[in-house]
């Protein structure tokens, strides 16, 4: 029996720690084959455009919101439709897929791809710009990337670059991942989207309708860093103020709070997220730089000095004697009851005074023969027994003055 217990407490042991572990276990970095799956669907977008999908990528709570936005908006455009996103906390990047409705639909609908294809920007920058070369490869070598009215596609240093063919003018490219690009080669087959009216299956690239840019898109594809830039020029145009570098960097702020994948990510980013060092002091944390704020207390003793104010209210206080005025309150329907209290020598002082005050009215009575029924009479009035315990009241309001 005592066996059978130790195997089980093991066994329990061993779950337990597995859960553990399976807790804490991080992800690992993406594969090729997570990337090219990943990337799919945009390696073959104009290289301005493919820019700034993987920078909004990274914000993908904002990327919900301004698809959601642009559907309530459909028909602004220009100027007016540029003045409107001036209102909006979106990070640039989101806004400028404003431009480009489809773009941010599809990020939208797919919204589990785009977090996945954002976290492997901001981890793995340069294998990201390799899977996309690699994918453009492939789809010219199966002779479906070319030039065509809508972008043309050049081969420069080793990379193969996507330009639209009006600066200003966008066409999305809609394609089949698992057909475009050859003969898919991995297991899981890749991501995908299609507008609405567009049928899957068949080769090669379509194009849908021009959209009118202008400065919206301003991302910049630098190959031979295997990053991303900001073109200067067109993002002050757009975002109406000059771009702090033309080298993008993430902005946590507009992460909303969106969890990072992994441990390396989030200690690039998450520790600098606002008001990190208030909530380090709130939990505890020594911190250097507050040790300057201990003088501000210093500077209140000042507020000590409030209860000389006071004093005077002390000094007035002889003036509360208005407590001794507090007779005021006998004017209460029953105020006897409560006057008495706890003043019954008082009382009684009044009762002697008021009897005393009725005896010599005793031998002016017994004199008068003349009017034996008189006597009688008032005898109960003024010295009725039933009358007698009320004295003290009454004589303390009206018998004591009249002795006096």
């Amino acid at each position: 029996m005592r066996g059978l217990r130790a195997i089980f407490a093991l066994l329990l042991g061993l779950a337990l720690c597995g859960a553990a572990a399976a807790q804490t276990a991080q992800p690992g970095p993406f594969s090729e084959e997570d990337l090219d799956r990943l990337l799919a669907p945009v390696a073959l977008y104009p290289d301005d455009l493919l820019a700034q999908v993987l920078m909004a990528s990274t914000y993908p709570l904002e990327v919900v919101d301004a698809d959601r936005w642009a559907r309530a908006h459909p028909g602004l455009q220009g100027d007016a439709l540029q003045a409107q996103l001036a209102q909006q906390a979106w990070d640039p990047s989101v806004k400028g897929l404003v431009a480009v409705p489809q773009v941010l639909a599809m990020m939208d609908e797919r919204l589990d791809w785009t977090q996945k294809l954002g976290d492997a920007f901001l981890a793995q920058q340069g294998d990201v710009m390799a899977a996309v070369q690699r994918l453009r490869a492939r789809a010219q070598a199966a002779g479906n990337l070319g030039s065509t009215p809508q972008q043309v596609v050049t081969s420069e240093a080793g990379a193969i670059d996507i330009a639209p063919a009006s600066p200003d003018v966008v066409y999305v490219p809609v394609y089949d991942p698992a057909i475009v690009f050859g003969p898919w080669w991995w297991p899981l087959p890749p991501y995908y989207w299609y507008p609405p009216g567009y049928v899957p299956g068949g080769p090669g690239i379509y194009f849908g309708v021009a959209f009118v840019v202008g400065a919206a898109i301003w991302g910049i594809c630098d190959w031979p860093h295997r990053t991303v830039l900001i073109d200067t020029r067109r993002y002050a145009a757009f975002a109406r103020r000059p771009a702090s570098s033309p080298v993008w960097t993430h902005d946590i702020v507009h992460r909303r709070g969106v969890p990072y994948r992994d441990d390396a990510t989030r200690a690039r980013f998450g520790r600098a997220l606002p008001g990190a060092q208030e909530r380090r002091e709130f939990r505890g944390f020594a911190q250097p730089a507050p040790a300057a704020a201990p003088p501000a207390p210093a500077a209140r003793p000042a507020p000590a000095l409030r209860p000389a104010p006071a004093a005077p209210a002390a000094v007035a206080r002889p003036a509360a004697p208005s407590a001794v005025a507090r007779p005021a309150p006998q004017a209460r329907p029953a105020p006897p009851a409560f006057e008495s209290f706890g003043r019954g020598d008082a009382a009684r002082e009044y009762q002697r005074r008021g009897a005393e005050s009725r005896a010599p009215a005793a031998p002016h009575r017994v004199p008068s023969t003349a009017a034996p029924s008189r006597a009688p009479a008032a005898a109960p009035a003024m010295r009725a027994p039933a009358s007698a315990p009320r004295a003290p009241a009454g004589g303390a309001h009206g018998g004591a003055p009249g002795r006096r």
